[in-house]
């Protein structure tokens, strides 16, 4: 029996939001797993995840950026929708023991330097506004939108 690692699980979450269109680069998978842990993942730690899941056959790499595998789409697309992330995280995980993969595939070369300047670029556009879309959107302040019968207009009040 293999041990699964939450940070696994992240990242094969993290990959399918950021992979729905288009096969996705380092920086968006790193700006999706911020966006679903709330932390950010070490350099050394997400290399290895991302070689572990692509040793499995879950995510395989291109051209253009990585993309799930069809066995990691069937995989995903069987977890509930209306779930929070920490039920998605122990479906996944306990999916994720129970699939075993049929050959080892070879592992996926990753520099620690193109790790550390996807993070690096991620940390420089979190603190831009506007240019992030996978951060979560602030909330309006309602505070100040007051609703009320004082609102109508003027012209329109009986005595």
């Amino acid at each position: 029996m293999r041990q699964i690692h939450d940070l696994d699980v992240i990242i094969l979450l993290a990959t399918t939001l950021a992979s729905k269109r288009r096969p996705a680069q380092l920086v968006e998978i790193v700006a999706a797993a911020d966006l679903l842990q709330g932390v950010m993942p070490f350099v050394e730690k997400l290399g290895d995840a991302i070689r572990r899941l692509a040793a499995f056959g879950l995510i395989s790499v291109t051209e253009e950026g990585y993309l799930l595998t069809p066995i990691a789409q069937e995989l995903m697309a069987k977890q509930p929708k209306k779930a929070g992330t920490e039920e998605l995280v122990i479906t996944i995980k306990s999916d994720l023991a129970a699939y075993n993969p049929t050959g080892e595939l070879p592992p996926i070369q990753l520099a620690e330097d193109e790790l550390s300047a996807a993070i690096q670029a991620h940390k420089a556009a979190k603190k831009v506004r506007g240019q992030n879309l996978l951060m979560p959107k602030p909330k309006i302040d309602r505070h100040f939108k007051v609703e009320g019968r004082w609102r109508r207009a003027s012209g329109t009040r009986q005595w």
